[in-house]
């Protein structure tokens, strides 16, 4: 119990401001979940959703009576939907490896033009839909920065499991809006934290680029003599 009090409590002293430890520890296995999702190792899931109720306890704010600065619902929301989209992934990849006998989880490829366009039109639409539901639940503002990072980090997550490459992308939107917000609600460390993974998932976006050329390269073309006579296996 002392433990648990310490780990709600415990703060870093920075300048003239404090860190929230929850927060910088929640941060680290985040970042080591994005690690081995580059990597495309499966370890990556059960680390990310350590890493998600660490921070889950830290953007309800003062629900858990602590001195977080302020109370973050669509941040809180998108914990509860890493975790349950991160069981999926884990399973997925889990069954993924095993069918193919490898070290690595998921081959990367890319999504189609329809599902491009569907995941951008859910973008747009989920932040519309989620922003005055937010507002009434008393998100901070601006609102719709709240909502955009929810939902983004729902559709790149769930891109991640698919495997597809573009998810890498939604993280950099999610970033771009996720940096400011972080900063102006007080979560220092979420948002230096952001600006890395800025970078991080452009070099991820790249390293899977590279893996699904790889892939596609390796696939063997076999002629027949019906017409139409390519076959890929």
């Amino acid at each position: 119990m002392d433990l648990l009090r310490w780990l709600f409590e415990a703060q870093i002293p920075v300048g003239g401001t404090a860190l929230i430890l929850r927060e910088v520890l929640g941060n680290i296995f985040g970042l080591l979940s994005a690690l081995g999702g580059m990597r495309r190792r499966v370890w990556a899931w059960p680390v990310g959703i350590v890493g998600n109720i660490l921070l889950l306890t830290v953007f309800l704010g003062n629900v858990f009576g602590s001195a977080t600065p302020a109370t973050l619902w669509g941040q809180a929301g998108r914990q509860v939907m890493f975790i349950a989209v991160a069981i999926y992934g884990w399973r997925r990849w889990r069954e993924s490896r095993h069918a193919d006998g490898g070290n690595t989880a998921v081959e990367p490829g890319w999504a189609s033009n329809r599902t491009r366009v569907i995941l951008a039109i859910s973008l747009v639409a989920g932040t519309a839909a989620l922003t005055p539901l937010f507002s009434i639940m008393g998100s901070y503002p601006p609102v719709w920065a709240d909502a955009w990072t929810f939902v983004g980090s729902l559709l790149a997550t769930y891109g991640m499991a698919r495997g597809w490459t573009e998810f890498w992308l939604i993280w950099v939107a999610v970033d771009i809006v996720g940096v400011p917000l972080l900063f102006s609600a007080g979560y220092y460390a979420s948002a230096l934290m952001y600006i890395f993974y800025g970078f991080f998932t452009l070099t991820g976006f790249f390293v899977w680029w590279r893996a699904s050329r790889q892939s596609s390269r390796s696939a063997v073309t076999v002629e027949t003599v019906f017409p139409d006579p390519v076959t890929t296996r």
